[in-house]
Order: structure tokens, then C-alpha cells, then sequence
């Protein structure tokens, strides 16, 4: 299957730059700018293409029959709020309970375009003591980019807009988009 995806990358002129951390056992991806629905056939090609167990979280509403029989093998899992504990809380959970686990979410939130992210993802990764994995969706260019690795050191007044500035430009499906 990675052949095959590699192959349909190809076709449609994208490309996969940077390396994919795949000896870090747990680490959260934040894939941005978010500005279509395209974003994820694009992703699990990608996904599929690198060998990686790059899993997605959503409401269990989402993981219901019919649309159940498509989520789960396309590697989603369902975050069940557990009483007195925030969607940020049960994910930190999830990634404690695991011995390997590698999540990606869009920090936007929406597929809209946004000044800034929303700060979940922060949360997750700092709580869960992961390593925050950016990667650029560049429609202009074609280009999936893997960047480095962020540690997140509790101080998120000072490192979510340092974050964030890693985007600044990129061009999603919309290309007035940019984020």
C-alpha cells in the first residue's frame, strides 16, 4: 500500500519533505492550515505512503454505524468525556494509557480561516509530556513538510505564537486561506 500511495502522491505533484520520527513512540502532530475537507484523503495518503500509525480523535457521535465502519479503519478513535474531565483531559489520558501512540489534530480546529490556533493541542501535548510534531500542509507548493520536533515547557503564553509563527504564509486548498 505505501508503494501505491507514493505512486497517487506522485500523480497529483505532492511531496513529502522532512523526516518521520517513527522511533518516537508517542507524539502529537498538529497538521496546518486546515482549509478543506481535502486535508485528510491527502493526509491518509500521506500516512499510508510513510508507514505511519498516525491515528485521529474525534466525537463518539462520529463513530456510530454506518459512518463507524469508515473511521475506525481509517485509524480514528473516539474521545468518551469522562465525568468532571475536559475533551484535553481525556486525550492526556489516552496518550498515558498507551505504550505507543501518535495523534494528529488541526490546532485551527476549523476548516475556516483563523488568526490563531486554539490551544487544545498545547494541552494535550504538554500534559501528556509528548513532543509536538508540526507539519505544513502546502497547497502552493504541494508539499507535506515535517518540521522538528517541539518540547513544550508549561509556558504556553510564549510558545503557542512561537508555534503558530511556523505557519505564517502557508498556503492551504483555499488560497486565500493562508494561515
Amino acid at each position: 500500500m505505501s508503494k501505491i500511495a507514493q505512486f497517487i502522491l506522485k500523480i497529483l505533484g505532492w511531496k513529502i519533505v522532512g523526516e518521520f520520527p517513527h522511533h518516537v513512540k508517542k507524539k502529537l502532530l498538529i497538521a496546518a492550515p486546515h482549509t478543506s475537507n481535502w486535508d485528510f484523503p491527502l493526509g491518509i495518503l500521506v500516512r499510508t505512503a510513510i508507514k505511519a500509525n498516525v491515528k485521529y480523535v474525534g466525537k463518539p457521535s462520529l463513530f456510530k454505524p454506518p459512518l463507524s465502519w469508515v473511521m475506525y479503519p481509517l485509524g480514528g478513535m473516539p474521545v468518551v468525556i469522562k465525568e468532571g474531565q475536559s475533551f484535553v483531559e481525556n486525550v492526556v489520558d489516552m496518550y498515558k494509557s498507551a505504550d505507543e501512540m501518535t495523534i494528529l489534530i488541526a490546532p485551527e480546529g476549523q476548516r475556516k480561516k483563523t488568526e490563531k490556533f486554539k490551544t487544545g493541542f498545547y494541552y494535550i501535548a504538554n500534559g501528556a509530556k509528548v513532543p509536538i510534531l508540526p507539519v505544513i500542509l502546502d497547497f502552493a507548493k504541494k508539499e507535506f513538510r515535517f518540521l522538528d520536533m517541539i518540547e513544550t515547557h508549561d509556558n504556553p503564553k510564549e510558545e503557542i505564537p512561537q508555534i503558530e509563527n511556523l505557519f505564517k504564509g502557508v498556503v492551504g486548498y483555499r488560497t486565500k486561506d493562508s494561515f
